[in-house]
């Protein structure tokens, strides 16, 4: 085992240095870079020494120094912990991540923990009714939410709030607690806001794992070993939950695996931007757009190793749920 653990860390280390280069070169290929279109700004308000002033900044950020060098400053400095500065915010990569982490990992922990509530057992419902009343509604509520992007429920939300309820919904803070330091009446104010985006982001997550959760188990109802179950005289909710249900969920942990901590870095960047909320995603749309390759290359970097990290995490809770994988 701390072989095979040893090898995918390897794997993920090497898959971490080729998505670095990979990025950092897809980002630079536009024309131009974030100081020219600062450039372009600052000579069209009439600033005449707009160039003087890029040039500064060209050199100080080594924007003048070519492809591969730029790229070996910022690898090795990465390391290191230093992922250089924002071109846009004036201010390093390390501060600005910072500050939106935790708001990021509070929403996608939430929607994470909203969406197995109400999926799992919605699933199992779905499946050991099958054809029921309850199940046909079922179906028809999870093809809606397959079928409804996160953004666009996010845009009825908000102008529901508004124009009936007459609310402002955005953000995950009233506009009193918003720079204020923290205190128990901030977090019961994050509660009142944080279970609009957590239900928005449960909707289509929930849908999608529901008629997975279904699929499986029904597959998973007509094994030999759950009849040999039953035929030992065990309660069917025992059989269910205890023997089915372990071996049905196999792909959610999978899914969980490799969509929750990337989840926890960037989010629903759209949901995010629609609402507006302090979180990772809507920083790392705009560093693309504006090529603020440091930040934008940074954020990426974690995106893929929480990801591989989150896989390695499925496939060995995989292997001690169940022992046909633990074997093989």
């Amino acid at each position: 085992m701390l072989a095979y653990i040893a090898r995918r860390l390897g794997y993920i280390l090497i898959m971490l240095v080729l998505v670095s280069f990979v990025s950092f070169l897809i980002i630079e290929l536009p024309p131009g870079d974030y100081l020219t279109q600062k450039l372009q700004e600052l000579q069209a308000r009439g600033d005449r020494s707009a160039e003087m002033r890029i040039a500064e900044y060209r050199a100080r950020y080594g924007l003048d120094k070519p492809l591969l060098e730029r790229y070996w400053i910022w690898s090795t400095h990465f390391i290191k912990g230093d992922f250089g500065d924002s071109f846009e915010f004036e201010r390093p990569v390390t501060e600005i991540i910072g500050q939106r982490a935790g708001m990021s990992a509070i929403l996608a922990i939430s929607t994470i923990t909203l969406t197995w509530l109400l999926a799992i057992p919605i699933g199992v419902y779905s499946a050991t009714h099958q054809y029921s009343i309850g199940d046909q509604i079922t179906t028809i509520v999870t093809f809606i939410g397959l079928g409804m992007p996160g953004f666009l429920l996010a845009l009825i939300v908000l102008f529901f709030a508004m124009t009936v309820l007459g609310q402002e919904v955005g953000g995950l803070f009233s506009r009193e607690f918003q720079d204020a330091p923290w205190s128990f009446a901030k977090v019961v104010d994050l509660l009142k806001h944080l279970w609009i985006p957590a239900f928005i982001g449960a909707v289509t997550g929930t849908a999608s794992l529901i008629r997975i959760m279904r699929g499986n188990l029904l597959d998973t109802l007509g094994q030999p070993f759950v009849e040999a179950a039953r035929a030992r005289g065990l309660k069917e909710r025992t059989v269910i939950w205890k023997h089915a249900v372990r071996v049905a969920i196999n792909p959610l942990i999978v899914i969980l695996g490799s969509e929750a901590l990337p989840q926890i870095i960037a989010g629903n960047a759209l949901v995010a931007t629609v609402l507006n909320l302090p979180t990772l995603g809507p920083v790392y749309v705009r560093a693309l757009q504006v090529q603020d390759m440091y930040l934008a290359g940074t954020v990426l970097v974690f995106i893929v190793g929480m990801t591989m990290i989150g896989n390695l995490l499925a496939d060995l809770t995989l292997a001690a749920l169940d022992p046909r994988i633990r074997l093989e």
